[in-house]
């Protein structure tokens, strides 16, 4: 049966705050495994760091999204090593280089993809503003030049980078659309016109997060059409911490980010719920 793993990200647990001290990994883990999370999304290219955080995911019971941030092929060879040693559900591949010619990001992207193959590691490449992805239309010129290229989809940088109008245009959901039918996991923000992370628990900002649910939904109905009958879905909660979030006058959080996050994670299962037996027409 297909399953759905949510995973927390470590880096939306940083507080930077200057009333509420940070909580040690140790404290992080606990907090996000009583919670009912499935695992945590953190950076995977320090050898020491990851067998630390790899030995507490075991005895948490927790897997991990390793992330990185390439400019080369090479950059590669190392993160994956690592994989190799600490598993990971996947890696989330931001590519660190903003290249403006297709025929110059092509022999990196078939790179990458050619060393996760032969590690028989999942190795996707996220959409993200200040790096390859950045620019909507070139990711989609990317993706019909490369039509295998499996993505990690976090379209709140798509939303902002492209300014949509409200409401969103048939045109601009079919190219969410094309992303959404490319991406093999998800990050999951709520972003508006002008930030790229609104608070969710406000009710002026229901509507836009109804807008991502129900991205959400269209993208899990197409990876379920895509994928086998047992395979694994991942959805990370990825509410990072200022400037990401807002904050008012006195540089604190609008919101408890935690409980937010809680709230995504609630309405992410629900909409995997919705999906269960469903295929795009």
């Amino acid at each position: 049966m297909q399953n759905m793993l949510i995973f927390q990200s470590l880096w939306a647990m940083e507080r930077r705050s200057a009333k509420y001290p940070e909580l040690t990994l140790e404290e992080n883990l606990e907090k996000i495994a009583a919670a009912g999370f499935d695992g945590i999304s953190t950076h995977w290219t320090d050898r020491d760091v990851v067998r630390r955080v790899a030995g507490l995911l075991k005895h948490h019971d927790l897997q991990a999204e390793g992330q990185c941030f390439p400019k080369t092929i090479d950059d590669l060879k190392p993160v994956l090593e690592i994989a190799a040693e600490c598993n990971v559900h996947h890696i989330c591949l931001q590519p660190d280089v903003r290249l403006r010619r297709l025929e110059d990001c092509l022999p990196l992207l078939e790179g990458w993809q050619r060393l996760g193959e032969e590690a028989g590691i999942d190795v996707l490449i996220e959409t993200h503003r200040d790096r390859m992805t950045t620019d909507l239309f070139f990711t989609l010129d990317l993706l019909d030049r490369l039509p295998d290229l499996r993505l990690l989809g976090d379209v709140s940088h798509f939303l902002v980078g492209r300014e949509f109008a409200w409401p969103i245009s048939d045109e601009n959901h079919a190219l969410i659309h094309r992303i959404l039918d490319s991406s093999w996991a998800f990050h999951g923000r709520v972003a508006s016109r002008e930030q790229v992370q609104i608070e969710i628990s406000f009710p002026h900002h229901r509507p836009w997060v109804d807008l991502f649910l129900g991205w959400w939904e269209y993208g899990f109905r197409s990876w379920r059409k895509r994928s086998g009958s047992d395979d694994v879905l991942a959805f990370t909660c990825e509410l990072g911490p200022k400037p990401y979030a807002i904050t008012g006058r006195d540089g604190e959080d609008s919101t408890d980010r935690w409980e937010e996050s809680l709230l995504l994670m609630r309405e992410a299962r629900a909409v995997w719920a919705r999906t269960a037996g469903w295929q795009i027409n």
